[in-house]
């Protein structure tokens, strides 16, 4: 009789996969067209077999463990590497593409990802974009529901967005540095300015994102966040934001990185204050990223560099 081997299969990384996305064992078995108990059971081997509990399992379905997390990135890893060698020696096709990004409002992450879309040989493919804010950004890739965040950072904000970065396992890396901008519509009469200053912007209503229950200051997408303002919007997203800027002649801070392809309405002008924004990308700090994010992180800096910023790291 053959002896049993006492290591993790591929099939048991693979149905741990399926169960950490969709949160829940009885939906993924329907995914995997095998049956609830046998995946439950394949489940309580592979924690047995790596000696850590990696769900935690309630009637609503399942969450992961801090250990769980960490398998779960390095089990997408050894997935994806079977398949590329499947696709290089085995004459396979190129497996489904998977990537998950969770980002502030900018439209230079959102044109990466149309290039990347774009070049992929895939047939098929999953990637998600969420636009969204900035303490769910974090948590998106603690949980690893997104393999990588975008955000930014600046003095103000440096030291509580880097704690909650430590305490969350993860790290931020410098993409580039921006002068501060306002987004604003072509037809504002401050559009035909080289650059203004906050006295300009006195009686222009200030647009900002929304953060939810997690309002603070120190999360608010925007530089300046503490200074009031007499006409004050906060809006949830970008399209809402752009349809303010042309219809009420709003402005709100950023990059001064804007697609024309995308956001043909919109200028940047830049703004005269003393401030830096520091762009970049969070990920887990022990787990490396798999294919799908490095191309991704590539086609980003790409259409960045096109803007003519320096890049960092």
């Amino acid at each position: 009789m053959a002896r049993r081997s006492n290591g993790i299969t591929l099939q048991q990384l693979t149905y741990y996969i399926e169960v950490a996305a969709e949160g829940s064992i009885s939906a993924a078995a329907d995914l995997l067209y095998v049956a609830q108990p046998t995946l439950s059971a394949a489940m309580k081997d592979l924690e047995s077999r790596v000696g850590r509990s990696l769900l935690v399992r309630s009637a609503r379905g399942v969450t992961l463990t801090t250990d769980g997390v960490e398998f779960l990135g390095y089990a997408r890893q050894v997935v994806e590497q079977v398949a590329l060698l499947e696709q290089r020696y085995l004459g396979r096709p190129p497996s489904r593409r998977l990537l998950g990004v969770s980002t502030q409002h900018y439209s230079f992450a959102v044109d990466a990802l149309v290039r990347m879309v774009k070049a992929t040989s895939a047939a098929e493919y999953e990637f998600s974009l969420r636009e969204t804010r900035t303490w769910d950004i974090i948590e998106d890739v603690r949980t690893l529901r997104s393999e990588l965040g975008i955000l930014y950072r600046n003095d103000f904000n440096r030291n509580v967005i880097d704690k909650l970065l430590r305490d969350s396992g993860l790290a931020f890396h410098p993409l580039f540095v921006a002068e501060p901008h306002i987004f604003i519509s072509r037809k504002n009469p401050l559009a035909a300015r080289d650059r203004v200053t906050l006295d300009d912007l006195a009686d222009v209503p200030r647009l900002t994102f929304d953060q939810g229950a997690n309002n603070s200051f120190y999360f608010a997408e925007e530089i300046l966040s503490t200074l009031s303002s007499p006409q004050d919007i906060r809006v949830s997203d970008r399209a809402t934001i752009f349809n303010l800027m042309i219809g009420l002649d709003g402005y709100t801070i950023s990059t001064g990185i804007i697609s024309d392809d995308l956001d043909p309405e919109i200028v940047a002008i830049p703004l005269d204050v003393d401030e830096h924004i520091e762009i970049g990308w969070i990920g887990h700090a022990a787990i490396p990223l798999t294919e799908q994010a490095l191309r991704y992180l590539a086609e980003l800096r790409a259409v960045v560099s096109e803007f003519g910023v320096e890049l960092l790291g």
